[in-house]
């Protein structure tokens, strides 16, 4: 039953035509990959890993790598360890040698996880012309399902207070991404989040925006949100990053004519409030 019903529900999944559905049925997938591989031996491991052209080799025991099953290539582990928002994951943190960085079972099998929850989005993007009514009833019913557990956020959820088209080049890119759920590196997430704050959106309207991603934990986010507002931990409220830690990190990918007379993301909200005020009413949200 398995074999056939998983090219039927990517069908299902690649019909209902939305992102948020697609990565987290790919997630879903991809972990219960990455649990299966768990308990799977090396052979097994090594046959994936080669399905995916990984640059993955055995290892013996040896006495000071005892809980090391497996050496990878230090590039394919980047590819993948790269999203995996834990300080652990970081390469200056493991165990690296001739260009190859050791790893334990469950290690390798969370960076499978990754490759194959790439294929599975692949796999996502076939355009699917017309579907029978019966089966279309049923992709319904599943993105009702869907929206009802995760919500339907959209720009017009913005507060009003919130003025869109005055936030600089970087956050209006950083807020897109987020907003489709793609991936956003972790200074991304700091300034998106800290930026907002400051320009007078909610914690909760914060939190609902992150939603957008396939592993959304509320919890977590709830608690990182609201100690960036100040209102955990210090009580300290931060402020985003300056522009040149901004363009430092790469987060800063362009720049307009307010940017080049700025030094810092809030300035130039308020700059473009100023310029849009001038020109022409703004509607709220717009």
């Amino acid at each position: 039953m398995e074999i056939p019903s998983f090219p039927i529900a990517i069908m299902m999944v690649a019909t209902t035509e939305d992102s948020r559905i697609k990565r987290t049925y790919a997630l879903a997938e991809a972990k219960r990959a990455s649990s299966l591989l768990k308990g799977e031996g090396k052979q097994t491991i090594m046959k994936i890993a080669n399905y995916f052209t990984l640059k993955l080799r055995p290892i013996q025991p040896r006495p000071n790598l005892s809980n090391y099953n497996f050496a990878l290539d230090f590039t394919d582990y980047i590819r993948n360890a790269a999203i995996i928002q834990d300080k652990k994951w970081k390469l200056t943190n493991r165990l690296l040698s001739k260009g190859e960085v050791f790893l334990t079972t469950v290690e390798i099998s969370r960076l499978l996880e990754e490759e194959v929850r790439r294929y599975i989005e692949q796999k996502l993007q076939v355009k699917v012309k017309s579907l029978p009514p019966s089966i279309m009833n049923r992709v319904n019913r599943l993105k009702q399902l869907f929206y009802e557990k995760r919500g339907k956020t959209s720009w017009e959820e913005i507060p009003s207070e919130v003025i869109i088209a005055a936030y600089p080049p970087c956050i209006r890119r950083l807020h897109e991404t987020t907003s489709s759920g793609r991936h956003v590196s972790h200074i991304g997430r700091f300034s998106l989040t800290t930026f907002l704050l400051n320009i007078g959106m909610t914690t909760e309207n914060v939190i609902d925006l992150f939603r957008s991603f396939a592993d959304f934990k509320e919890r977590m986010t709830r608690y990182q949100v609201e100690h960036l507002a100040g209102l955990r931990g210090s009580r300290t409220k931060y402020i985003p990053p300056t522009c040149d830690t901004l363009r430092t990190h790469g987060v800063c990918l362009g720049m307009d004519e307010i940017c080049r007379g700025i030094r810092h993301p809030l300035v130039y909200y308020r700059r473009k409030l100023r310029v849009l005020k001038m020109k022409a009413p703004v509607a709220p949200g717009a």
